[in-house]
């Protein structure tokens, strides 16, 4: 999962570019998960902030190569794979016990973590389902 202030960089904009690099990560755990991504993996796009839902999915289109604006860190490149039927609110995710694990619900301000198989598809799940 990566995590976006929509004010900032929103999912309208990524589909707008259709492929970007994530870079700008100055977290030591959240860029060992940028180091752990592999070409092709799914990635679940966060709005942060006043929004706080899963909008989209992401597909990783480049592995770890060092951060353009700072090269002792890292980046990949992500491009769009489509929006969610309907956004995932935190509020939802909170709300099932089958997510309680999740790492953005214990460590909330790390901007990239990993999601387990069984949270992402229960997160594609909740999307089809009308709120």
């Amino acid at each position: 999962m990566v995590k976006s202030e929509p004010t900032s960089y929103s999912w309208a904009d990524f589909e707008k570019k259709g492929e970007d690099v994530w870079d700008g990560v100055r977290n030591y755990q959240a860029r060992n998960f940028l180091r752990e991504m592999k070409k092709g993996d799914q990635v679940l796009f966060y709005h942060s902030g006043k929004d706080k839902a899963v909008v989209g999915i992401a597909e990783v289109s480049e592995e770890a190569f060092p951060d353009p604006k700072d090269g002792d860190w890292v980046a990949v490149n992500l491009k769009v794979k489509s929006p969610l039927q309907n956004p995932v609110s935190l509020v939802a995710i909170k709300a099932d016990d089958r997510l309680s694990e999740m790492l953005m619900l214990k460590q909330s301000r790390l901007s990239v973590m990993a999601v387990t198989k069984a949270e992402f598809d229960l997160i594609l799940k909740m999307s089809a389902k009308k709120s």
